[in-house]
């Protein structure tokens, strides 16, 4: 098996590439998703529709900047580090630049943070689990060396999916997500169960990936993950609590 061609087709001369495809595939599916779900609890559908304007603008943003921030010396100019058309984007930085934003606009609209993001979190997840294909076309997210039978020719060796892991894993999370979505027993139950449940899994990939983002001797995804466990646990507690307490003074 040779190496998989990025470019899916070309149109008036411009390359149409797998990654792009992929990624902009996940995001409409999440976004439809999350707008479905918008409806079923009949919240503002245009307040939603407006952040998400803002938000993902900004995810893209972040998860290059994070990306090129970890590898800034493999880029000659500002114009090659922006290209996100070659691939290389940090999905930690994409939530960290699109949850901000989202934060300061639901502040702005004076409503409840962890609602929104309750309805977000499934939708996330998904397109998470369909953008890590664009990777397996860029030859990129591989893991170490392997004979085991599912292994892929990637980099001139037969190494992990450590893509195709990530990929599965975040299907279970999105489809336990979802069924708890309909049983939530308080509001960010659903965005710190992914939170907590997305860096589990990322943390246990990283130890087989073979293209990792560097701090020194550290993985940085790993570094992030224990830390992202540990505030989503946290959160998790602390949001159960504050919310029984209060249903118990009422």
């Amino acid at each position: 098996m040779g190496a998989m061609n990025p470019i899916a087709f070309e149109v008036l001369g411009v390359s149409i590439r797998w990654y792009g495809i992929f990624i902009t595939a996940g995001m409409l599916l999440g976004i439809t998703l999350a707008l479905r779900e918008v409806r079923r609890q009949g919240e503002n559908e245009s307040w939603y529709l407006d952040m998400l304007l803002l938000a993902i603008p900004a995810g893209l943003l972040g998860a290059r900047l994070y990306y090129v921030i970890f590898n800034f010396s493999s880029y000659e100019t500002w114009a090659a580090a922006l290209n996100f058309r070659e691939g290389g984007l940090a999905i930690h930085g994409g939530v960290m630049g699109g949850a901000l934003v989202a934060f300061l606009y639901v502040r702005y609209r004076k409503v409840d943070f962890w609602q929104w993001a309750d309805i977000a979190a499934p939708s996330v997840i998904l397109a998470q689990a369909i953008g890590r294909w664009g990777n397996f076309f860029n030859e990129e997210a591989y893991g170490i060396p392997t004979r085991l039978p599912w292994a892929m020719y990637i980099a001139n060796e037969y190494r992990h999916p450590a893509f195709l892991y990530e990929s599965l894993w975040n299907i279970a999370v999105f489809v336990l997500l979802l069924w708890i979505s309909r049983r939530r027993s308080f509001r960010g139950q659903i965005a710190t169960l992914y939170v907590t449940l997305y860096s589990v899994g990322r943390l246990w990939i990283e130890q087989i990936r073979a293209d990792s983002l560097m701090l020194g001797p550290f993985k940085v995804a790993q570094l992030v993950s224990v830390l992202l466990i540990v505030l989503g646990a946290y959160c998790y507690v602390r949001l159960k609590r504050q919310q029984y307490g209060q249903s118990k003074a009422l």
